[in-house]
């Protein structure tokens, strides 16, 4: 029946994830880990995305600061600035923001690469040479990107500090020290844990997803902008959803 036909193509993409998933699992723990391969991903995932990332923060932290000084002047709260730049940036939108940006840049790279090899047939080339196409390609990126992403954003959350310390700065003139004291001191372990651990997930999805469409390509040249396309897009729902469910874990579990 043609109503069921969407609710049939949403299985098997299901069904074709989990797979993947296994597969991805079932190769960590294979001999010939691809070492040289991960070191070389970890370097073009991390390295290469320390600009966009500390620009991203620096403003944040900036556009944050800039946004709440007359709110909290009109109120004689200006003293209040840093603790709450600190805690939004590193508890919420550092974390989010972030994981966009590198959703954007690393899983349309990632889904575009490996959907060329999979269009050009490079994969195939791997498996019939005896390589394993999964631990060398699958593995050792989504494994760079679990690593990376949490590092990436620690990074970003101090780049918007010093936005943040440089914007309040030029409009009350407060000392570095004291600035730091106030942002870092109303932090808790309610506040880092959850946030760190999020990232970890969101470094999972980015990788995962943009190898999984990458796989996935199929149809000609095409479909290689697609697999890029649809890897930003999942990449970036499946983020807003990890993070819904992690903030409502987190609150059930500290606040219970």
């Amino acid at each position: 029946m043609p109503v069921q036909l969407p609710f049939n193509q949403t299985l098997i993409k299901v069904a074709d994830q989990a797979y993947f998933l296994k597969s991805f699992f079932r190769n960590i723990f294979k001999k010939g880990f691809e070492w040289d391969e991960f070191f070389r991903q970890l370097y073009v995932i991390g390295y290469r995305s320390i600009g966009i990332v500390a620009l991203t923060g620096f403003i944040l932290g900036v556009v944050l600061t800039l946004q709440s000084i007359p709110s909290f002047k009109a109120f004689g709260a200006e003293g209040y600035i840093p603790g709450m730049v600190s805690v939004s940036v590193i508890r919420e939108i550092g974390p989010v923001i972030i994981a966009l940006i590198c959703a954007g840049k690393i899983a349309s790279s990632i889904g575009a690469e490996l959907g060329s090899m999979s269009v050009t047939e490079q994969i195939d080339a791997m498996e019939v040479s005896g390589a394993n196409p999964v631990q060398f390609l699958v593995v050792t990126r989504i494994l760079a990107c679990t690593i990376m992403i949490p590092l990436l954003t620690v990074f970003a959350d101090g780049m918007a500090l010093v936005g943040s310390y440089l914007a309040n700065a030029a409009s009350s003139g407060i000392s570095l020290h004291l600035f730091f004291y106030k942002a870092t001191n109303i932090l808790d372990y309610g506040d880092l844990l959850p946030a760190f651990i999020k990232t970890i997930f969101f470094g999972f999805a980015i990788g995962f997803i943009g190898c999984f469409k990458g796989f996935s390509a199929n149809g000609g040249t095409a479909s290689v902008g697609t697999a890029a396309n649809s890897a930003v897009v999942t990449a970036s729902v499946w983020i807003i959803i990890i993070d819904a469910i992690i903030v409502q874990v987190g609150n059930s579990l500290l606040y219970s």
